[in-house]
C-alpha cells in the first residue's frame, strides 16, 4: 500500500486507502463516522487522518452484518453487544430472522399477485388496452369469475 504509514508496527491508512481496501465509497466511511459506527481519527497538525486496522475490521463487520440483512441501527446494537452474553446477541439475530421470514412471505404473496397479473395479461390482452396496466392504475379488476378483485400492492 503506497503512502500507508506504519506507526508502532501497525499500518495506518488514509480515508481513500481505507475505502479502496474495503471496496466502499469514501462517503460511506464518512457516513459511518457521522452516525457513530466508526470513530473519526484525530487530524494531525500536518497531513491526513489515518485509520487503524481496528477500523478496517469494524467496517468489515458492518459489511458482513449488512449482507445478512441487519440495518445500520441494528449493527450499532450488535457492535455495542461485543462482550455481551451470547443469548442477548442470539435474541437480536432471532428477531432479524423472523423479520426476514416475514419479508419472504410478503414477497411470495407479491409474486403470486404478479404471476396472476401476468397470466391475465396474456389471456385478456387487447390491442389498445393492457389489463396489467389497468390493474396497476386501479381501473380494472384482475381474475376470473368470483375471484375478480382489485390488487393492492
Amino acid at each position: 500500500m503506497c503512502n500507508a504509514y506504519v506507526i508502532n508496527g501497525a499500518t495506518r491508512l488514509t480515508i481513500g486507502q481505507l475505502a479502496r481496501t474495503l471496496d466502499v465509497n469514501v462517503e460511506t466511511v464518512r457516513f459511518y463516522e457521522r452516525i457513530g459506527l466508526i470513530e473519526q481519527p484525530e487530524r494531525p497538525p500536518f497531513g491526513h487522518r489515518r485509520y487503524s486496522s481496528d477500523v478496517v475490521n469494524r467496517v468489515r463487520f458492518i459489511q458482513r452484518a449488512k449482507s445478512l440483512g441487519f440495518s445500520l441501527r441494528e449493527i450499532k446494537e450488535l457492535l455495542a453487544m461485543d462482550g455481551a452474553p451470547c443469548e442477548d446477541v442470539r435474541s437480536l439475530a432471532e428477531e432479524k430472522r423472523q423479520q426476514i421470514s416475514d419479508q419472504i412471505q410478503d414477497l411470495t404473496a407479491i409474486r403470486r399477485v404478479l404471476d396472476s397479473l401476468i397470466d391475465d395479461c396474456r389471456t385478456t390482452s387487447q390491442a389498445n388496452s393492457c389489463s396489467l396496466i389497468g390493474a396497476l392504475a386501479g381501473t380494472e379488476k384482475i381474475g376470473t369469475g368470483t375471484e375478480k378483485r382489485n390488487y393492492i400492492i
